[in-house]
């Protein structure tokens, strides 16, 4: 009797030794999956974070592209409204070159004239004639036509004055340089539209 007894009490043992042993493996697999979903939670969080950070780089990349091209434009804008400024402004300044280059005989002439007329005894005649030259010299001058200042002894110099011959020097302080003025040489605003005509000395 007392074995039947003892029976009963092992295999109670024997069950609760297994409901025991089931619980700590259910519990065991609880916190190991509750541990794997933190993982796996950390780890999408962090690929998200990245993922945004990606994001927030492309957006930051693409703006400064943006903004470069924009700089470029603008620069381009600007030496567009430059050059085309400067454009207008020599259009203007040489928009009469055609008329004052057609101006230039007469100019001549008066130089001559005046020359000859200064050989008589025509005071009044000389005087007139000065006197209509000026003015037409001062009106020319207003649109922008400058007679280069050019004389005997300078210098010569092959990218402002147009050698017309070259004669022995007179004097040896005019070697290589100019010995006389054949023609006066005229400007345009900053552009040369006549060069003087000289006589340089060798």
């Amino acid at each position: 009797m007392s074995n039947n007894k003892a029976n009963p009490n092992k295999e109670n043992e024997s069950v609760k030794d297994q409901i025991e042993e089931t619980l700590e493996d259910a519990i065991d697999e609880v916190e190991t999956e509750k541990d794997q979903a933190t993982k796996d939670a950390e780890k999408e969080e962090t690929a998200t974070n990245e993922e945004q950070v990606s994001e927030v780089d492309k957006l930051k990349a693409e703006v400064e592209k943006e903004k470069d091209k924009f700089l470029r434009l603008f620069a381009e804008f600007e030496n567009y409204k430059r050059r085309t400024s400067k454009e207008r402004l020599d259009l203007f300044k040489t928009a009469g070159r055609e008329v004052m280059e057609a101006m230039l005989p007469v100019l001549d002439d008066f130089d001559r004239a005046l020359v000859e007329i200064s050989k008589t005894k025509e005071k009044d005649l000389l005087e007139g004639v000065e006197l209509i030259s000026n003015k037409l010299r001062e009106t020319l001058k207003a649109k922008g036509l400058t007679p280069m200042n050019v004389k005997k002894g300078d210098t010569f110099d092959a990218d402002l004055h147009e050698a017309v011959t070259q004669i022995p020097a007179p004097e040896k302080k005019l070697k290589g340089k100019i010995v006389d003025v054949v023609e006066s040489g005229y400007t345009l605003g900053d552009r040369i539209i006549r060069y003087p005509k000289v006589v340089t000395g060798k």
